[in-house]
């Protein structure tokens, strides 16, 4: 059985396709399958951020085939594990999500093995990608750990 897995920021640009991207290199595609979607509507469709693509990409991690999309109630239905990169997009998920559905809601960085941090930053008006992406890796490697994929 296949696991699903949708990590969850406020646009899907920058944190959540980072994860998405970071998760799929670490673990067997086959055993699981990961999205990213974001709460609000104001990117779907478009790439990753130029400085997300680009911090992943020195990792030798490719995101430009990734689209933003948002969040959806079906969402809820179809992944195991809803991963939020921040507590305030955690809050907007449990507003949404509906009656009996499956998905486990969460924080990422509850997967981080040694960070005090419940938020991964929101790098969007900052320069901290790489950062980012190091706090991303790390809880990635956490996630798959506890999910024993």
């Amino acid at each position: 059985m296949t696991i699903r897995v949708l990590f969850v920021c406020l646009g899907n640009i920058c944190r959540s396709p980072t994860a998405e991207g970071v998760f799929a290199s670490l673990v067997n595609t086959n055993a699981v399958f990961s999205d990213s979607a974001g709460t609000g509507a104001w990117h779907v469709g478009e790439p990753p951020d130029k400085r997300s693509q680009a911090a992943a990409k020195r990792q030798g991690i490719d995101l430009s085939g990734q689209r933003a999309r948002q969040v959806t109630k079906q969402d809820f239905h179809d992944f195991d594990h809803i991963l939020a990169m921040d507590s305030s997009n955690l809050a907007a998920l449990e507003r949404m999500q509906p009656a009996g559905a499956k998905a486990k809601l969460g924080l990422l960085l509850d997967h981080h093995p040694d960070t005090e941090l419940k938020d991964v930053p929101d790098p969007y008006y900052e320069d901290g990608f790489d950062t980012v992406f190091q706090l991303v890796k790390r809880a990635c490697d956490g996630l798959a750990k506890d999910l024993k994929v």
